[in-house]
């Protein structure tokens, strides 16, 4: 019987955590393994309602309440460091806490690692739920993250990571920016299931275009020597084809890669490795529901 943390950050949205709580506890309920919850709670400024849930199946809900907010990655970063220092487990799986990432999937994971034990796991989407615009927008962000590292990146936070690959996680600086962009740098070899990307339980979802950009700034800026030679090769490439017709319109490509390259050198500061050693600090409390 394998140890199994579920790693879930959360800013505010209780309602939908709750639900999810009583989802998972649903579905673990046949995987004849040890499941436990730890939360991290990004400085909420709603107080948490009371949580009533048996949550049978589940061995343990922890709740670790930070003082500052620092953002969804951090969250997910501070829980793996966490996890890694102070738990006994196998297996980690960070989950988004509003229903997107979907708990029926986390019988795929059980399946997968039955052969694939000491390998990551990654839940790769081959359906989203969104509206035209933001898949749209994110076809655009797969792409340029392509052309740009030579990165495939299909998965988002919702995997399933060994003991040791959470080591390598927590002694990366990029995980501290960009949880994917880290994984995919450090962890090679993967397997993947099919997941389809879930509706959120209640409200509309948080990612705006402008987080959308930032998120994919910051995946690129974890590849960002590829980056910059790729972004010159293409500077020379397109000045040399546009020389003699230069005007305003010709100009954008130029002024949009230059603008991706400074915007990837400010990002790339978020990658502190000395902040991410330090950032069990910010813990401010532990509070078990279960």
């Amino acid at each position: 019987m394998k140890k199994i943390k579920i790693l879930i950050p959360i800013y505010n949205d209780w309602q939908s955590v709750f639900k999810l709580l009583e989802n998972i506890n649903s579905e673990v309920s046949t995987l004849n393994h040890e499941f436990s919850v730890v939360i991290i709670n990004d400085a909420s400024t709603e107080n948490r309602p009371e949580f009533l849930a048996n949550l049978e199946n589940l061995k343990s809900v922890q709740v670790i309440n930070m003082k500052e907010n620092r953002g969804h990655a951090r969250c997910n970063a501070v829980g793996l460091k966490y996890i890694n220092e102070k738990v006994d487990f196998d297996y980690v799986i960070p989950m988004d806490g509003d229903g997107e990432d979907r708990p029926e999937e986390l019988s795929l994971f059980i399946e997968k690692i039955k052969n694939y034990s000491d390998k990551v796991i990654t839940a790769d989407r081959v359906k989203r739920s969104e509206g035209f615009i933001f898949k749209f927008c994110y076809l655009v962000h797969k792409c340029l993250t392509f052309v740009f590292t030579g990165q495939t990146i299909k998965f988002g936070n919702y995997v399933c990571l060994p003991k040791f690959e959470v080591n390598k996680m927590v002694n990366e600086s990029a995980t501290w920016s960009s949880f994917s962009g880290s994984l995919a740098k450090t962890v090679k070899d993967r397997k993947s299931i099919s997941s389809i990307r879930g509706t959120r339980y209640f409200g509309p979802s948080k990612m705006s275009f402008v987080n959308l950009l930032k998120h994919s700034l910051c995946i690129i800026a974890v590849f960002k020597t590829t980056l910059f030679i790729r972004s010159l090769l293409f500077l020379i490439a397109y000045i040399f084809l546009v020389a003699g017709k230069i005007s305003v319109i010709t100009l954008i490509p130029v002024v949009a890669v230059i603008f991706m390259v400074i915007s990837v050198i400010i990002l790339s500061r978020r990658e502190n490795i000395s902040e991410f050693n330090c950032s069990l600090a910010n813990m401010y409390n532990i509070e078990n529901l279960k």
